[in-house]
């Protein structure tokens, strides 16, 4: 049922509906989340019985029960039938995830792919520079050791180029960050493969390499920043390149 406000001078009506007692659980969901959010929450975290709490938000257990079926869907929290509600590990995973779906369904979209590619990498290497352990940059080295063995074995070297922004993806310790790059790395995987076959190509990406890595091994964020932005915008000239002349075929055939 709606009400309608008293028309005043030229001031449109406005319709009313009541409050749903059934959107309280609403509230609740709200609460819960903030309270995750702000980390009074915490993963493994047990929440109160379902009468505890239908006590301390002055509601009915039928509003408690509601909102705990929506944060479980939600992912939020796990009920387990005989122990209890906890509170979820929120996973990087799904986080990611819909990110993943949203760049498959715009695979052609390789300008946009690059761009995410010139904000995060970079941003990476940095972090590798701050963060990387004697362990982590050893290990890099070893790519890249492979990789110039596998150049001049006349093989592209893309599975140690693959491996190698991995690592500085672990050294950085964000996995936010990294899941989200190497997501965008796996969808430009051809892209970068058509490049890695271009003649000269391997070597000078194995001297991009070089340089990233002396700039982490040297604890240089800004060096380790600009040297990844560099390599990248290379990789992305030749790949766009590439996709130009594709293009200029296709007009030519039809």
């Amino acid at each position: 049922m709606t009400t309608e406000g008293p028309k005043r001078g030229g001031e449109r009506a406005v319709d009313l509906a009541p409050i749903k007692s059934t959107r309280i659980y609403e509230e609740i969901v709200r609460q819960v989340k903030q309270m995750i959010t702000e980390g009074r929450l915490k993963s493994g975290d047990q929440l109160p019985p379902e009468r505890e709490l239908a006590e301390k938000f002055v509601v009915s257990r039928t509003s408690v029960r509601e909102a705990l079926r929506a944060l479980e869907s939600l992912g939020l929290i796990e009920i387990r039938p005989g122990e209890g509600t906890f509170v979820r590990e929120v996973s990087i995973d799904a986080l990611v995830e819909p990110l993943a779906l949203l760049l498959t369904s715009h695979r052609e979209a390789i300008v946009e792919l690059f761009e995410a590619r010139r904000l995060l990498e970079p941003a990476l290497a940095a972090l590798a520079a701050a963060r990387a352990t004697r362990d982590e940059i050893q290990e890099m080295e070893r790519i890249l050791e492979e990789q110039a063995k596998e150049i001049a074995a006349g093989k592209t070297g893309l599975a140690q180029d693959a491996a190698f922004h991995t690592a500085i993806g672990a050294a950085a310790h964000n996995r936010a960050i990294t899941r989200i790059a190497h997501a965008i790395m796996d969808l430009l995987t051809q892209s970068r493969e058509e490049s890695l076959n271009t003649p000269g190509r391997p070597t000078r990406s194995h001297q991009d390499h070089r340089r990233i890595l002396t700039a982490i091994t040297a604890r240089d964020e800004r060096a380790a920043r600009q040297a990844m932005l560099d390599h990248v915008e290379a990789v992305e000239g030749l790949v766009l390149g590439r996709e130009r002349q594709r293009q200029r075929g296709k007009g030519r055939r039809s």
